[in-house]
């Protein structure tokens, strides 16, 4: 499923954050902030073509069926206790009806060209020289960022290519420890889920996972325009 490409800009810069904030205001909490794993939820959930709308109906429904029960043994603390539900409504709402719609720009040039320097300056604090010529990319994207802002679309496209170059190069030069540290979190956070997610559910929120763990050690940020706020 695909989401109406006339609303892209819209849906898609808000996305994380209205679920990011659906979630807290549901579940009664403002102060609740989502782990690793929820962020790689919301991120594959992206990534499967699954509406706004869908997702913030799916946890609403979630959250009814645990406000029905008798005995409620443990508090909501993961998007993933709603995963099943999300992924029902997603498949119930097959078509959308939506009109299109005239929408403004989710930011300035500025802050686009801030976001892409931000990023390749960051690469460049490491060692290794590919990541260097990534950050080259970057650079040159930021000076361009006029003509980027014009098809975002397509730029999005551009970054989750990099992104995957700088998660591959990044994994080659982690030690087995590191390696074995952030599957075991990864597991840890799984484990009360796993029987409630279909296999391809679960490898690519693996996925997400290991990717958004490998460049939160190596202190280099998300390039995804879903992380320019």
């Amino acid at each position: 499923m695909t989401e109406d490409e006339s609303d892209w800009p819209r849906n898609y810069f808000n996305y994380f954050t209205e679920i990011e904030e659906h979630f807290q205001r549901v579940r009664g909490s403002s102060l609740f902030l989502l782990s690793p794993l929820d962020w790689a939820i919301i991120e594959s959930w992206k990534v499967a073509g699954i509406p706004l709308e869908a997702v913030l109906k799916g946890i609403d429904d979630a959250f009814e069926k645990w406000h029905s029960r008798k005995i409620k043994r443990r508090q909501v603390n993961s998007l993933a206790y709603c995963s099943q539900a999300v992924l029902e409504t997603a498949q119930r709402m097959s078509s959308r009806s939506a009109a299109a719609a005239s929408v403004d720009a989710p930011f300035q040039t500025e802050e686009l060209s801030a976001h892409l320097n931000r990023a390749a300056e960051a690469l460049r604090d490491r060692p290794e020289i590919a990541l260097h010529e990534v950050a080259a990319s970057l650079e040159g994207m930021a000076s361009s960022a006029a003509e980027h802002a014009k098809n975002l679309e397509d730029l999005e496209r551009r970054l989750t290519a990099l992104e995957d170059k700088i998660v591959a190069i990044i994994r080659s030069t982690q030690t087995d420890e590191d390696l074995y540290e952030i599957r075991a979190a990864l597991d840890r956070e799984l484990k009360p889920y796993r029987g409630k997610m279909s296999a391809e559910q679960l490898a690519m929120l693996e996925r997400r996972y290991l990717d958004t763990a490998t460049l939160e050690r190596a202190s280099v940020p998300r390039l995804s325009l879903f992380y320019l706020r």
